[in-house]
Formats: C-alpha cells, structure tokens, sequence
C-alpha cells in the first residue's frame, strides 16, 4: 500500500486506475526499468508498452544515441550560472525544422509552456478572454477544477472541435476582448481543414493570437508537427513530449512579434536550461530527421490501426469503435467494465495497451511487435466475449 505520495503518483495519468480503471493486485502499478518498447514491473515482468511516458517517448526508451547526449551534458556538470551555448542551437535548430518558428523559449512542462503562450499572447493583445480545444495541462488558466477561482475560470471557454459553423460564432462573440485561440490539432481525430481555415480567418479577423497546442503531436506527425502535416501557420506553437524523447523538456515558439512578450513580462525557469534536456533535444532532433521517425510510425502506427478495425469488425460488442490516428490510436469499448476486462487480460499477457486515448507507437515497435500485440488483443477480446 501506498503511503507516502499523495494520491499515489506525481503523474495522474499513471495511476493505475487510469490505465487499468482499477488497481488490481496481479497487475503491474510501478516500473524499475525501460528500454526500447518494453518496462519491467517490481517483478521483474516484461511489458510492451504502448502508453510511451504518455507520448513523450517516440525513439523508443533509452534511445541509444539520446542516452550517449545526456550522458555528456552530465559530465559538463548539467547546469550553470549563465545561459549555455546548446540553449541557442537547440532554438535555431527548431526555427530551422519549422520555419514557422521564428523564436524559442525553453521550459520544463507542456503546462508551463501552454501558460507561456497564453500570457504572451494576452501581452500582445492587451486581452483576457481564451478559448480552447483540448486538453492544455493543469495550471487554472484553462481548468474548472476545485481550488480555481471563479473569475479566472470566466477567462476562458471550450471551443468545439471540428465546427467551423460553431467555432466562427464563438469567436465573433468574444469580439475585441478574445486574446487566443488555443487548439489541440488531433482530438480523436484529423481535423477538417474548414474548421482549421476558420480558427485561422476568425483570429486575424479578431486581432487575436491563433496559438497551436503540438505537446502530443510535434516529432510525431511530423518532425514539425500538425503545423508540417495540415499547412498550419500559427502565431505560437507550443512543443513538449517527444521533443526530448522523454527527458523534461517543452517550448514556446512563434513569430518574432508574438514572442516579443517575454521583454514586457517574466516567463523564466531555473531549470529550463539545464544542459541534459537540450542535448537530449538536439540528439532527438537529429534522429528524428536522419531516421524518418515520423514516417515509420505513420506506417507502423498504420499497421496498428489496421488491426484494431480489424478486431473492432470482429467483436462489435466489445468495441463500438477505433478512434484516433495511426500515430496515436485507441479502442472505444462497449462500457467500462469491458474495458477494464481487456486491458486487464492484455496486461496479464505482457501488453500494456492503454484503454482510452491514446496509445502510441516508436521507432522501437516493428511489424512483429505489431503482429504479436494483435494476438494478444485478439485472445483477449475472445476471453471477454466467451459466456462464462
């Protein structure tokens, strides 16, 4: 039992109740070790992962190259009294993968980093009102949760994914006091290139800051995102997650006007500068073009959800549907209780298989490990289906 961290981990998305839906003895709640696509659990049992730190592990864990980068900035002593040197190349590297990008600011999270566009774009504008489409972290600017004061959570509003009928309306209506729309590029699925076209049209209508959440989707879709793969140009985008393959890294990045905020107000970090994360992002980086990373899980990933559909035509009462994209995809089961079920039974055949969104693959997956996590689902959903 746990006793000494609060609501058992520092990341809820780990909980086990999260992944599993219920903390169940016989399956796995800690891990001790990772590499490539497989973690081992306090037993000592074998799992592979397709929850990847939530996303943020694209090469695979303890990436060979990313390992031998950020072992080095250890020994250059990790951290100093001034900016160094890598924090200027690892920022021209990035304006020069995404030409969108004109200037970077380094942080540690993708929440921080989102709040830094955020108060950016309310510096640019001389304006309050947000509105959003997605998940953009805990911080109160964008939460409802208890503890968030009421006149903050007036500041902002949803945004509906996908409506260009809806999201026009909304934007119009918060007229010269609306600072930013904030959008996830990828909520279940690819978005229309409409809706994508008005959010665009809508803010320069508005004099309003159009700023791209790519935490999940950056050296994933693409080396440069959504932003690379749909033809979006943003104000400001903001990067974390598999930027630095796993090692605590984010940015906000954008035209040069947009970022000319950091002058006029304080978006600073002790650690953003620490020298492991940006080698680890300068390696990433590198293996990410000389690799073609996000073009092998376009078609691993593809192999994947081609699977998936596969078995959701098979067990229609299982899963009603397969949502997502081939670099992050997912099962809609019937109920709870059904998806509790087969993530339970995958887990127990070594497959941590996420039960909701989303699931991802790396450079570590390959057609066998794709092969044979299908099995496995595939026996799974026959157990569930079997009468008792």
């Amino acid at each position: 039992m746990n006793q000494h961290v609060a609501g058992f981990t520092s990341t809820g998305s780990k909980r086990p109740e999260s992944v599993f839906g219920a903390q169940q003895p016989d399956l796995p709640s800690r891990i001790v070790r990772s590499s490539g696509c497989q973690v081992w659990d306090e037993q000592n049992r074998e799992y592979t992962d397709y929850i990847m730190g939530l996303g943020s592990v694209a090469l695979g864990y303890a990436n060979p190259e990313v390992t031998r980068a950020a072992t080095q900035a250890i020994h250059d002593g990790v951290v100093g009294p001034l900016p160094p040197v890598l924090e200027e190349d690892v920022a021209a590297q990035i304006c020069r993968l995404m030409p969108w990008v004109e200037q970077v600011r380094f942080l540690k999270t993708g929440a921080e980093a989102v709040a830094a566009a955020i108060r950016l774009a309310r510096v640019a504008t001389g304006r309050d009102r947000i509105l959003g489409c997605g998940y953009h972290g805990w911080l109160d600017w964008c939460q409802t949760a208890e503890g968030v004061p009421g006149s903050t959570r007036e500041l902002y509003a949803e945004l509906p994914f996908n409506d260009p009928a809806a999201s026009r309306q909304l934007i119009r209506a918060a007229g010269d006091s609306l600072a930013a729309v904030v959008f996830e590029p990828i909520v279940l699925r690819e978005p229309d290139p409409e809706w994508l076209a008005v959010l665009r049209e809508e803010t320069e209508r508005a004099g309003a800051l159009l700023v791209v959440d790519e935490i999940k989707t950056v050296c994933r879709l693409a080396v440069g995102g959504a932003c690379e793969r749909y033809g979006i140009r943003p104000d400001l985008i903001v990067m974390g997650k598999a930027i630095a393959n796993g090692f605590p890294l984010a940015a906000v990045g954008g035209r040069r006007q947009a970022m000319a905020g950091v002058s006029r107000t304080w978006i600073s970090s002790t650690l953003a500068t620490e020298f492991v994360s940006l080698a680890a992002a300068r390696a990433t980086l590198d293996v990410m073009v000389a690799r073609r990373v996000p073009q092998h899980l376009g078609r691993i990933g593809g192999l994947l959800l081609a699977g998936l559909t596969a078995l959701q035509r098979e067990h229609p009462q299982l899963i009603t549907d397969v949502g997502g994209i081939p670099e992050m995809c997912f099962l809609q089961y019937a109920d709870q209780d059904v998806s509790q079920a087969i993530t339970a039974e995958c887990a127990r055949a070594g497959i941590l298989f996420k039960r909701s969104a989303y699931n991802f693959v790396s450079l570590a997956h390959d057609q066998a490990v794709i092969d044979g996590t299908l099995q496995v689902l595939a026996e799974a959903l026959s157990a569930v289906a079997k009468p008792a």
